[in-house]
């Protein structure tokens, strides 16, 4: 028996009817195919299974459409005549997003992180009687709730992870396994995935000659609505004020973010990228992996800054910029194609 073919960790789902799922996606079927057609599970075009739904969303992927044994596809209006007609077709206009969507009523669970044990709160939790849960909530053996702290409806606590004393969590809000949240107001519908440390120190000393002076750090982590925290990514605490993530912002893994930091509302920060204390994010900022943002510098709503960039200056609302220091990113590969035409050509002279 092969394992990794057979082992699946979320149930399989309930057959959708297509006509069911285009009503629930706000798609529109292809005239002419199987309304009854049934989808009980997502892939790839190219591994699709009988009874899977897929997406096309990148003129690359055409050619693997004759071979696919999807039982229907989401792809926009311009690709629906490539489509066979042996694959049922969901018209959308933003293939991915409904794509995604419909991941989502096939499997509800892989929205958030799952009790590992059971429902409810494990006598082998420590809650402080102090504590403030409200019902439905979900705490699970090995973990800690502090004195004080509010845990509202729906929320769950994974195992061994911690919630310091008199903090706030919001409704339907998940912390996973080995995470730990202090001296934090977190709201609803937000998702820490596991080994996440948020509202810890604040990494701050008066530095000198004579020896390094830690500066207490007093402030709060507040994170807002549906903010979702990768696994391994610090939020520091501020230090005389608060570090703040807007309302939707999503974070990936091992990512860094400084005491007094403000982000903005729907940022996208990927992997591995460092914020420094008191830089400020509008809404819509975009980071990509490895960027580092220096300190006490703003970045204007709707940026866009490319992967391993390292940005030292104020960033103009709009603007995409790459490079280090980060510039335009016109500016950038300019430069870059200027210093490729110049090695080429040292090159060519020292060939003669």
């Amino acid at each position: 028996m092969n394992l990794a073919q057979s082992l699946t960790f979320f149930d399989t789902p309930k057959p959708v009817l297509l006509k069911d799922l285009a009503e629930e996606l706000g798609a529109t079927v292809r005239d002419g195919d199987d309304l009854n057609c049934e989808v009980s599970s997502i892939a790839p075009i190219e591994t699709a299974a009988p009874g899977s739904i897929t997406f096309l969303d990148n003129p690359k992927y055409i050619a693997q459409l004759s071979q696919t044994k999807a039982a229907a596809i989401i792809c926009s209006e311009r690709y629906v005549e490539s489509v066979p007609k042996t694959v049922c077709v969901l018209v959308a206009s933003q293939p991915y997003k409904t794509f995604a969507r419909a991941a989502a009523v096939l499997f509800p669970k892989a929205m958030r992180p799952q009790p590992l044990v059971g429902e409810g709160v494990s006598k082998h939790a420590f809650v402080h009687e102090s504590a403030q849960i409200e019902d439905n909530v979900t705490i699970e053996p090995g973990a800690v709730v502090g004195a004080h702290a509010v845990i509202g409806h729906g929320s769950y606590v994974g195992p061994n992870s911690v919630v310091g004393a008199s903090v706030k969590i919001g409704r339907n809000t998940s912390i996973s396994a080995g995470a730990s949240v202090v001296h934090s107001v977190l709201g609803d519908n937000v998702i820490v995935h596991s080994g996440v440390r948020i509202g810890g120190d604040g990494f701050g000393f008066a530095m000198g000659a004579g020896g390094h002076l830690k500066v207490p750090q007093i402030g709060r982590v507040i994170i807002q609505d549906k903010v979702e925290i990768g696994s391994n990514s610090c939020v520091d605490r501020g230090s005389n004020r608060d570090t703040i993530i807007g309302e939707g912002t999503k974070i990936d893994n091992l990512v860094m973010i400084a005491h007094n930091v403000v982000i903005g509302s729907h940022c996208v920060i990927v992997g591995q990228t460092g914020i420094a204390g008191s830089a400020e994010l509008g809404d819509y900022v975009v980071l990509g992996g490895q960027a580092a943002i220096n300190g006490h510098i703003k970045i204007g709503s709707g940026c866009q800054i490319a992967g391993l960039s390292g940005v030292s200056g104020d960033v103009p609302p709009g603007s995409i910029w790459g490079g280090v220091p980060a510039r335009p990113i016109k500016h950038w590969m300019r430069e870059v194609a200027r210093l490729r035409r110049e090695a080429f050509a040292e090159e060519r002279k020292k060939g003669k």
